[in-house]
């Protein structure tokens, strides 16, 4: 959950990168407003769960402001939340950059102010039906930024020296479809690396592995300054459950992407998102979903335990019991945690160019996180050689 705030303006923010990256322009809209928005996630129950424990809360906290909900959860979930009495009104997702929705007249361009990453939303939307997703009920059609703006952004951020940026959207890799001529993502990526030689870092959000072109795969393998880091949109690790979560890509095809990137760039960290106890996985579907995580050697591993959500097809095909779903998902973090150590004590003695955070902490470009010395200032690029893990941290 990130947290924002401006005067009297507040926005809290729930869910993906891609609400982060719009919460800024949200709170840029209500800065000078006595208000607090709650930006949602409705990709599971629990997130819808915690949107309402967040809106209970920021009620708690500001009993004077008006308190807005906006994001996925205010299209799925509208009337759940509209009836919520802590919540004085509602902003439609679509909606939710737009001044005249919020009544107030539209700010002048600004200089953002600095972060550790800038979040960039180059997309939104989609336009696959993945049976498990509401996310297209929340987001809509998928809709491109054009190379042109994406840079205006990049550029904006640079002015403030933000060392690294981040490309972010609901489906990152259908970029371009909508655009004349229907670039692909390489050709954005591309742009962004060679428009802006000062960019230090430039980071990928979860990609559909089966939708990188050649020019963005020849990037991730052959360029510094794009991270060694891939989160793959993965889901599932057996071929029957991908093709009842109608996924575009199969078992295989992860394995041979991972396999040709790591052979040209050795160093590459694998993150994955992964669906515990979808409708019908049998035990051997599980143990699919589990050796998936050891042949790609995904050390950054987002679990989700499925739950049926409104208006899809899969909440409409056998489910499995409650109990069930929560110790496969536990297998699967078990599992995840045990390449992650793995892979951060080998990365032990090897100098690591950290980006720091505000917490004494900071990444590597393959995400591993690192102390880093105490008093560094937030956002310094560092050379830092760790001796030992403790706790899932390099130090």
């Amino acid at each position: 959950m990130g947290r924002f705030r401006v005067s009297k303006a507040e926005v809290v923010s729930l869910g993906c990168r891609l609400n982060i990256a719009e919460s800024e322009r949200i709170r840029s809209l209500v800065a000078n407003e006595n208000v607090v928005v709650i930006n949602s996630c409705a990709v599971t129950s629990e997130a819808v769960r915690q949107t309402r424990q967040a809106i209970r809360k920021a009620r708690r906290a500001r009993p004077d402001a008006r308190l807005l909900v906006t994001g996925c959860a205010a299209d799925i979930e509208r009337e759940q939340l509209a009836a919520m009495p802590e919540v004085d009104g509602l902003i439609a997702n679509e909606a939710k950059l737009d001044a005249r929705a919020w009544n107030v007249p539209e700010p002048e361009r600004t200089v953002p102010p600095r972060h550790t990453r800038a979040f960039i939303a180059v997309q939104n939307g989609c336009d696959h039906s993945c049976t498990f997703c509401v996310i297209p009920q929340g987001r809509g059609r998928s809709r491109s930024l054009t190379i042109a703006q994406v840079l205006d952004e990049v550029e904006r951020h640079l002015l403030q020296g933000a060392p690294e940026v981040v490309l972010t959207g609901v489906d990152v890799t259908s970029w371009g479809h909508d655009l004349p001529d229907a670039p692909p993502l390489g050709e954005l990526v591309c742009a962004v690396l060679d428009t802006f030689p000062q960019l230090q870092r430039l980071r990928m959000s979860s990609l559909d592995g089966i939708e990188i072109d050649p020019l963005l795969f020849e990037l991730f393998a052959a360029e510094a300054r794009l991270m060694p880091h891939l989160h793959l949109s993965l889901q599932h690790g057996h071929d029957l459950i991908l093709k009842r979560m109608k996924r575009r890509h199969l078992r295989g095809d992860a394995i041979e992407l991972v396999a040709r990137l790591k052979e040209r760039r050795p160093e590459m960290a694998i993150g994955a998102d992964l669906i515990a106890g979808f409708p019908t996985e049998s035990e051997e579907h599980h143990a699919a979903n589990r050796s998936i995580i050891r042949e790609l050697g995904i050390v950054h591993g987002h679990i989700f335990p499925y739950s049926p959500r409104p208006g899809t097809p899969a909440a409409r095909m056998p489910q499995l019991d409650k109990p069930l779903i929560k110790q496969r998902a536990a297998d699967l973090r078990e599992d995840v945690a045990r390449e992650r150590e793995a892979w951060l004590e080998s990365l032990v003695g090897k100098p690591l160019c950290v980006l720091t955070e505000t917490d004494g902490t900071g990444y590597s470009p393959n995400f591993a996180r690192v102390a880093v010395p105490h008093g560094t200032p937030e956002g310094t690029i560092l050379t830092v050689t760790p001796t030992g893990v403790e706790k899932g941290l390099l130090a």
